[in-house]
């Protein structure tokens, strides 16, 4: 295992330093500070070809002009809450609202703007990043002071651990994940349409116009939105479903997982056998397909455009803090916050 750094920028008066980890099969991470940004994985093709499978860019001036949250950690609240405000305790809480009116993805300065403080562990088979942060009182609108860690611990196996805790001196809500956009074809040759996708889910979450879930849990048998035996992308976004137009012809909905199931999510692209394999502690998945990507900007040469990516957000569900028979989010004082989540890259 071999981990490279350097210093790329800085921020808010500080320093932003990417790492790169190659293990012993030609497998490479590379990874900001900032945001917790997963910039590149590059990974092999059934021909042996490697080639990065992931969309970012390549200066820190890119991310800071562009929020698509490209590869970034989410928080502290992943998803939408409705009215940018939520009651605990019986005091509301009225958090930024940076979408409609609406409380998106952690507001102005979510945990994708931070400039974290990072460590560096190196095992036999692994390597491992050690990202930190405290997340003051009133951030963003937010109760308590919370710390925060997030560790990617890529493996001699082509596997990417991701790991998030957390610890705050209030009662509080907290829901991080990984904004990565997917696209296994390899250095963006074609968009993610012709992936197929299985998700182990009988459930998908409606949503209100305003892509908040309305609290409605939909069963996927004889829609698009039935992932069970595997489907393209493609066919969610000619669908005529309500929920696929809603979004933008495709998909930005939470989907329940089921308990216990091996290889709960899996996504794989024929033409360049990539496979890529998602096991979570989590209840559920956002499934994003890039639906509001929009052409005004390049994304390493490649002009940008919907479908070019697609995001697979392991998280608790969005706005779960107004729905009560919705997975909590809230953490008592004190408590420990886990979530993991690891990605394996394969070829079928």
């Amino acid at each position: 295992m071999k981990i490279s750094e350097s210093v790329v920028g800085r921020h808010d008066g500080q320093t932003i330093v990417a790492h790169t980890i190659e293990n012993a099969a030609g497998m490479q991470v590379t990874s900001l500070n900032y945001g917790c940004t997963i910039t590149r994985i590059v990974v092999p093709d059934k021909r042996g070809n490697l080639e990065n499978v992931v969309l970012g860019f390549d200066t820190v001036e890119e991310y800071q002009a562009n929020s698509a949250y490209f590869g970034s950690v989410i928080g502290r609240h992943a998803g939408r809450i409705a009215g940018g405000c939520f009651e605990l305790d019986g005091i509301t809480y009225e958090l930024a609202k940076n979408n409609n009116g609406n409380h998106l993805h952690g507001g102005l300065k979510g945990f994708d703007q931070k400039v974290w403080d990072v460590e560096v562990v190196q095992e036999k088979d692994s390597v491992s990043l050690c990202y930190r942060y405290e997340s003051k009182e009133g951030e963003e609108g937010y109760p308590g002071n919370v710390r925060v860690s997030v560790t990617y611990t890529v493996t001699n196996a082509n596997e990417i651990l991701l790991s998030y805790e957390g610890i705050s001196d209030a009662r509080t809500v907290l829901n991080m994940t990984n904004h990565t956009y997917f696209n296994l074809s390899g250095d963006l040759k074609r968009t993610a349409l012709d992936h197929t996708l299985k998700i182990k889910s009988d459930h998908f979450l409606e949503l209100n116009d305003s892509l908040i879930p309305t609290g409605e849990l939909i069963h996927v048998d004889h829609t698009v939105f039935d992932f069970r035996d595997g489907r393209k992308i493609q066919e969610g976004v000619v669908s005529e479903h309500p929920q696929n137009v809603l979004v933008g012809n495709g998909y930005d909905h939470p989907f329940m997982l089921r308990s216990n199931q091996s290889e709960p999510i899996t996504l794989y692209d024929e033409e360049s056998g990539r496979l890529l394999v998602v096991e979570t502690n989590e209840p559920a998945v956002v499934l994003y397909t890039g639906t509001q990507l929009g052409n005004d900007y390049d994304i390493r040469g490649r002009k940008s455009e919907k479908y070019l990516g697609l995001c697979l957000e392991t998280q608790g569900v969005p706005d779960a803090i107004h729905h009560s028979h919705f997975p909590s989010t809230v953490i008592e004082k004190d408590q420990v916050y886990c979530s993991e989540t690891k990605w394996s890259f394969k070829i079928k």
